[in-house]
């Protein structure tokens, strides 16, 4: 009889073990890619998270493509995922997706970039046109302590991110406003692929052969501008300003022409985003906007990110 009680309560617990894991809460985290280290280290900051909180996190990569982004969140729709995360592509385009989202009862939490009059439950991330202008800034106080009073300007971008476009905005409104000569040459097209980056960055050198300094608006972008620049063997006279940090970036840091990086905190963006379901999940509210501070990175302080690339 005991032995009966015993397989009885064993049998009872493994139903109920069966049942918890089967109710367990199940997040989608929807990328643009899994190629630049910032992506990868959203997703790093979020599976943390989510092993933290006990609930099943699923990353699709979207491998640049915005329409890629609608139907992944279309299917996390049917299949009834508990929250969607999203790093959008096309801020505009995804919209749709969203709301219908919402009218299915899943909350969206936008990172990284912010979707206008969307229907997101949050948005987590950094004030792009904001650290654009405080990167302007320092540009424009570099040009005048340290380049004369006078800089000519290229920018490698990515004009398919309305994010990185709000980083070029910012960074020229501020640049503009110093007072100082600075002018701006062109902006040639990265499309947020190494790559495509590295082939614009070297058509906007060999073009530009009194160019003085480039504006890189986001990892593949700077990494492109960084390795363009070595390979023309232009580090002495050109001058390299940017956004998220690579190996590449701080040995350019190091040799004096790697002037500046503006560094967000991808792992922590993640993080933030999946403790902000497990709030909603669990009754909570969260805040429309949660700021995640950035870092301009010099010679001063790269000390403290070396880590990250050892």
């Amino acid at each position: 009889m005991r032995l009966i009680r015993r397989l009885s309560q064993t049998v009872a617990a493994l139903s109920v073990l069966t049942a918890a894991a089967a109710h367990a809460d199940t997040y989608a985290l929807v990328t643009i890619n899994q190629q630049a280290l910032f992506f990868n280290q959203i997703n790093d900051g979020a599976k943390e998270a989510a092993a933290a909180a006990g609930v099943e996190l699923v990353i699709f990569d979207a491998n640049n493509v915005p329409a890629a982004q609608n139907t992944a969140i279309e299917n996390y729709i049917t299949q009834k995922v508990d929250g969607i995360i999203l790093v959008a592509i096309d801020v505009n385009g995804v919209k749709p997706a969203i709301t219908e989202a919402k009218e299915a009862g899943i909350p969206v939490i936008a990172i990284d970039a912010q979707i206008p009059d969307g229907d997101n439950v949050s948005f987590v991330g950094v004030d792009n046109a904001a650290a654009g202008a405080d990167i302007g800034k320092f540009f424009a106080d570099y040009v005048k302590s340290d380049m004369g009073g006078e800089a000519t300007v290229g920018v490698v971008g990515a004009l398919n991110s309305f994010i990185q476009n709000q980083r070029l905005d910012g960074f020229k409104e501020a640049a503009a406003a110093s007072g100082d000569a600075v002018t701006f040459t062109e902006t040639v097209d990265g499309q947020n692929v190494q790559d495509v980056a590295l082939g614009a960055a070297e058509n906007l050198l060999t073009a530009n052969p009194t160019m003085t300094a480039i504006y890189a608006t986001g990892e593949p972008a700077l990494i492109g501008a960084v390795s363009a620049v070595e390979s023309q063997g232009r580090q002495s006279d050109v001058k390299v300003f940017g956004w998220d940090l690579t190996a590449q970036a701080v040995k350019g840091i190091d040799e004096g022409w790697v002037t500046a990086v503006v560094q967000q905190d991808p792992a922590g963006e993640g993080k933030a985003a999946v403790e902000a379901l497990v709030t909603l999940k669990g009754g909570g509210t969260v805040e429309p906007i949660i700021n995640v501070p950035v870092t301009i990175v010099t010679k001063e302080n790269v000390d403290q990110f070396r880590s990250m690339f050892q």
